[in-house]
């Protein structure tokens, strides 16, 4: 959906009531479920989840899998009109042990609401310094507004190029470490072919997640801090800050096998929260080869 089409349906919402959001969002993930084409590598997905399972209860994880993606924009919606969003949290410590110190990587994942998470958690600590590592299409729609929103609560954005990297946005982020704030980037995503990968082991198969966030953690000394929030009920939702990953390589000849290891850590965790929200997956490309 383009951002014309978005800020038309927040108008006749806020006319018609939320169920009228809500109803033509999930209108539209059955369409996009019908001709998006992406069902069969969610079917895939599934299928290695859950191998012992039919083809027809892979669909229907699937079918949910869209239908759940639209309350990610609904409960925007209703915080946009100033309903009040809930949130439990566990792990809380780690992250204020952090916080304005020595600064952390929260390693955002496409499981569950990571915008969410970051509207809530500026909420909760005014002077929280928190930068958003987001990708930048070349037309975005809803896409625009999301990032229009987060800078309005506080939170710095940098849109990083998916087809061009460049030096610049790398020294920002270390910068902003170095004072004390938090870096959120996501762990789950490659956004270019020439981006540099590291494989890891997720449902017995390959899978390959962006170098990044793991240089940060070893160029900076910062901890990486495992996000995941997911959605307990209707504005209502459950924060999990993972124990910290360190990578300390012993010398320069160990830090790629440094890295490999606090990305399978990575990896095994959000295995782990998967296998319990297994339809608020929300990265709709390969991911498992």
């Amino acid at each position: 959906m383009n951002g014309f089409w978005y800020k038309l349906l927040v108008r006749l919402a806020n006319r018609t009531g939320s169920w009228f959001f809500a109803l033509v969002s999930r209108i539209i993930a059955v369409g996009y479920f019908v001709f998006s084409g992406r069902v069969p590598e969610s079917r895939r997905f599934y299928a290695a989840l859950f191998p012992e399972r039919g083809r027809f209860y892979h669909l229907w994880c699937t079918f949910q899998q869209f239908q759940n993606f639209t309350t990610i924009h609904f409960d925007r919606f209703l915080m946009a009109k100033a309903r009040p969003t809930t949130f439990t949290a566990e792990g809380w410590e780690n992250m204020a042990a952090v916080s304005g110190q020595k600064g952390g990587i929260l390693l955002m994942s496409h499981l569950g609401n990571w915008e969410m998470a970051a509207t809530l958690l500026k909420q909760r600590e005014k002077d929280l310094q928190l930068l958003l590592y987001m990708g930048m299409k070349e037309k975005e729609g809803v896409e625009r507004v999301q990032k229009e929103e987060l800078r309005r609560c506080g939170i710095t954005i940098i849109a990083a190029d998916k087809e061009n990297s460049s030096p610049f946005t790398a020294v920002e982020g270390i910068r902003f470490l170095q004072s004390g704030g938090l870096v959120s980037m996501a762990g789950d995503i490659v956004w270019r072919s020439d981006q540099r990968k590291v494989r890891v082991t997720f449902l017995g198969h390959d899978a390959y997640l962006p170098e990044a966030p793991f240089v940060f953690a070893l160029v900076s000394g910062a901890p990486l801090l495992v996000f995941f929030v997911f959605r307990t009920g209707k504005s209502s939702y459950h924060f999990t800050l993972c124990e910290p990953i360190v990578i300390q390589p012993t010398s320069r000849q160990a830090r790629p096998e440094a890295i490999a290891r606090a990305a399978q850590q990575y990896a095994d965790l959000l295995e782990q929260s998967l296998r319990q929200h297994p339809c608020e997956w929300y990265h709709f490309g390969r991911f498992i080869y």
